[in-house]
């Protein structure tokens, strides 16, 4: 059977490091894997910051290049001391030209490191260790199995990228119109969603409900009003969006330990 994985490993640095050449063409899949440290990598014209979590994925024919120990592309100060820990593999082969064409693959992502990933990559690593006993038939099925777990992880990190950022577009509509009578279903609305499933979706990124966080601001613009303008505490509670100054006392006082009123004469 025909070796697809050709090189696995686990490497780490302590000391400045150069891999690979950025105006040379890989002449296999490359996947890699940071776990620990920083570091700079050139790929495809890019010039990325790598740290833990981050997983590079390229095809044969991209132009590849590890820098460790490096200014970050902030230009940042250097490391002080130089730390990179990563795995590494390179393959071919007709079944990962198929994985590989199945989606569109990102050249960096950051995935984190599961216990499944990182048991497969091992796994691999020591079946490579073998040398001339080496089954080649196990190797390729547990590459099979790194390529679909990574192809999972990639979807996941994929789907809560997409999930923070309708939450992030509800939260901003919340800023918006906290001011304003609105209801849960205007922000469910807003976003596409169900109301349960918005309710759900922004609590869990913001840890509160959306009437909690819009009571937040309300509150919030109430004391800067108190502090800083004339106004009545009336005039306040239904600039803030209170629909009442009962409830605007009453919530206030929850919030703060004092009525609206003590609290101005502080």
């Amino acid at each position: 059977m025909e070796k697809n994985v050709l090189l696995c490993g686990y490497s780490y640095h302590t000391h400045r490091t150069q891999r690979g050449n950025k105006n040379k063409g890989l002449a296999t899949y490359l996947l890699r894997l940071q776990t620990e440290g920083r570091c700079v990598v050139h790929a495809e014209g890019q010039e990325l910051t790598i740290e833990p979590g981050d997983l590079i994925l390229l095809k044969p024919g991209s132009f590849y290049e590890l820098r460790i120990g490096e200014h970050d592309k902030d230009k940042q100060a250097a490391l002080s001391k130089v730390t990179s820990g990563d795995y590494y593999l390179y393959c071919r082969g007709a079944w990962v030209d198929d994985w590989w064409h199945r989606s569109a693959k990102p050249i960096r992502i950051r995935i984190g490191m599961t216990d499944v990933i990182l048991s497969l990559w091992n796994q691999i690593i020591k079946e490579k260790q073998r040398l001339e006993d080496e089954n080649s038939e196990m190797t390729e099925y547990l590459l099979r199995a790194l390529c679909l777990a990574l192809d999972r992880a990639i979807n996941d990190t994929r789907t809560s990228h997409s999930r923070w950022q309708t939450a992030l577009h509800m939260r901003r509509y919340i800023e918006e119109h906290a001011r304003e009578a609105f209801k849960v279903e205007d922000v469910a609305r807003h976003a596409c969603l169900s109301v349960s499933r918005a309710a759900h979706c922004f609590k869990e990124f913001y840890g509160k409900s959306i009437m909690q966080y819009a009571l937040e601001i309300r509150l919030s613009d109430a004391v800067e009003r108190m502090k800083h303008t004339n106004l009545t505490l009336e005039q306040i509670a239904e600039s803030s969006g209170f629909a009442s100054y009962t409830y605007f006392h009453r919530v206030f006082k929850n919030k703060f330990g004092l009525s609206p009123t003590a609290f101005r004469k502080q």
